[in-house]
């Protein structure tokens, strides 16, 4: 008698199919076991299977019932099919709840004291956000006016063939997308050009991806990374955005585990809401409607004979 409860993760994909690493059971794509060595597989019970979409790059998985899976509700991701835009990212396990990642990337003010080297500066502090909801779209910017470029940005400034010691007008646009989808619009302009709104020619300019699928109630899987539509060939600068990127996202890492960790030591406690976290507030407010229109009792009808 064999028991086997080896994760199904840890085989391989064999034209199509994935095979189990243990027994070699042969599963389809449909959840249904093909076949497996020395043994007929006709009664086997099928595997639990989900809707999934192939796009842009990657697997978008509905863990809901199947027939309410609706591909038009992936956004548009205008980055990923042109050839005007480059783009580079990673993956990214993190042990904390995804709402305290949303909370993180809908509010930039940690970046001065968290990211100090890299794209922190105190004018971000000086700059108060603003907040706005839009359906179920949460956004949250914040622009910056006659400012010197921290070290990242004058990298990103001289990639684009622009001067990078002089000052610029720069912006951070969060938008939050249910159920877990942040894109951050970055960026910065040379003085008097427009900010946000100036010529390409006058700025360096990108949209931080930030997709995030939980795992359990405490760990995430995090796809992080850059589209930018300047100088979208030099591959060269692509791998320097990308190696900037990945080590300003792992200090959000250790910070992120840390504030895991203090939540399950002390679950009698309140998260502390300030005035800068209107945007994560709002964001899990969205969620919690959500969520609860998804729990709802469905309605019964009932004929009632006149």
């Amino acid at each position: 008698m064999s028991s086997s409860r080896r994760s199904l993760s840890l085989g391989y994909v064999d034209n199509g199919n994935l095979v189990c690493g243990y027994h070699g059971l042969v599963m389809g794509c449909d959840g249904k076991t093909v076949e497996m060595p020395g043994q007929r597989v006709r009664g086997f019970p099928c595997n639990k299977t989900y809707a999934v979409e192939e796009r842009y790059g990657f697997i978008w998985v509905w863990p809901g019932e199947q027939d309410k899976a609706d591909p038009a509700l992936i956004h548009h991701l205008e980055w990923a099919v042109s050839d005007e835009w480059a783009y580079g990212g990673g993956l990214f396990h993190i042990n904390c709840d995804y709402r305290l990642m949303i909370d993180n990337l809908m509010d930039l003010t940690h970046e001065t004291y968290v990211h100090a080297s890299s794209i922190g500066q105190k004018e971000i502090d000086e700059a108060a956000p603003v907040t706005t909801v839009q359906g179920n779209e949460v956004v949250t910017e914040r622009h910056m006016e006659n400012i010197m470029a921290p070290p990242f940005w004058r990298m990103a400034l001289r990639g684009n063939n622009l001067a990078d010691d002089v000052p610029v007008d720069r912006w951070q646009i969060c938008r939050f997308s249910p159920p877990s989808h942040v894109l951050i619009e970055v960026g910065v302009a040379h003085a008097g050009k427009g900010g946000y709104h100036a010529e390409p020619q006058h700025k360096a300019a990108s949209i931080v991806v930030d997709f995030i699928t939980p795992e359990t109630e405490t760990s995430i899987w995090y796809f992080w990374g850059m589209a930018r539509n300047f100088n979208p060939g030099d591959e060269a600068l692509t791998a320097s955005i990308r190696e900037g990127q990945g080590k300003i996202f792992s200090e959000d890492l250790d910070m992120l585990e840390q504030q895991q960790k203090n939540l399950q030591a002390h679950p009698e406690r309140n998260l502390l809401k300030l005035n800068i976290d209107a945007g994560g507030v709002q964001s899990r407010r969205v969620l919690e409607r959500l969520i609860a229109l998804e729990r709802a009792p469905a309605v019964e009808l009932i004929a009632a004979a006149k």
